[in-house]
């Protein structure tokens, strides 16, 4: 269940330099302790260094759970020091929000804006090398860890403190973690690729690669894939 829910911190920043081979990133997130302007494309100052896989309108802003940091510290104790809100490059950090509990097409107004759940975050190798490990990205791909994007249905403002409140649900069963085990599943069924698929609010290039996936397996049980 989804309890009251508030922004605990907001994070937002410019392009800087991934070691140790210069990549340009936005991963580097600096707190912002007053009010942010949420805009389609989304926080206002915010940069993303590769803009074909990261920002744009279907992950105009990140969230990520804080309670997700301990299991990371408990596998990563190494960097533990550097596991903190912010740094994985999210924009929204609060409580009592997580995978189990934030479904796809979920409705949310925070401050003055109106937020949508499109879709999961796809852990990159830019966390491993903003950590210096080289399977942290795996462990929360697998973990099913990754945090949402949501897409903006109407600008505003936000800052610390405000509450996150649900406006609307299309799905009582398809979570950020049961996106994921359905995706991450070796051979899922069809119809479970349809109903996930067809949940309104889904970013549409994941419902199109789930129906490709839906569409190859529909083939190789025929026997013409």
């Amino acid at each position: 269940m989804l309890g009251n829910a508030y922004i605990q911190q907001i994070f937002a920043g410019g392009l800087e330099n991934l070691e140790p081979e210069g990549q340009r990133t936005g991963i580097y997130k600096r707190g912002n302790p007053g009010a942010a302007r949420v805009e389609v494309m989304g926080i206002v100052g915010d940069e993303h260094g590769d803009p074909r896989v990261h920002g744009g309108a279907e992950k105009a802003v990140h969230q990520y759970a804080v309670e997700n940091y301990s299991k990371l510290m408990h596998e990563f104790p190494q960097c533990a020091q550097s596991l903190k809100p912010g740094s994985l490059g999210e924009n929204i950090s609060a409580h009592g929000m997580s995978e189990p509990n934030v479904h796809i097409g979920d409705v949310f107004q925070a401050g003055s804006a109106v937020l949508q759940v499109s879709q999961p975050r796809s852990p990159c190798w830019k966390i491993n090398h903003r950590f210096g490990v080289e399977r942290m990205s795996m462990f929360i791909a697998q973990a099913r860890i990754t945090g949402w994007y949501y897409r903006v249905l109407r600008p505003g403002n936000i800052q610390p403190g405000d509450p996150i409140t649900r406006l609307e649900r299309h799905t009582s069963r398809f979570s950020i973690e049961q996106f994921w085990l359905v995706q991450m599943s070796h051979r899922p069924s069809l119809d479970d690729l349809a109903e996930l698929a067809a949940v309104p609010g889904l970013a549409p290039e994941w419902r199109q690669r789930l129906q490709h996936r839906a569409k190859w397996l529909r083939a190789e049980s025929l026997g013409q894939a």
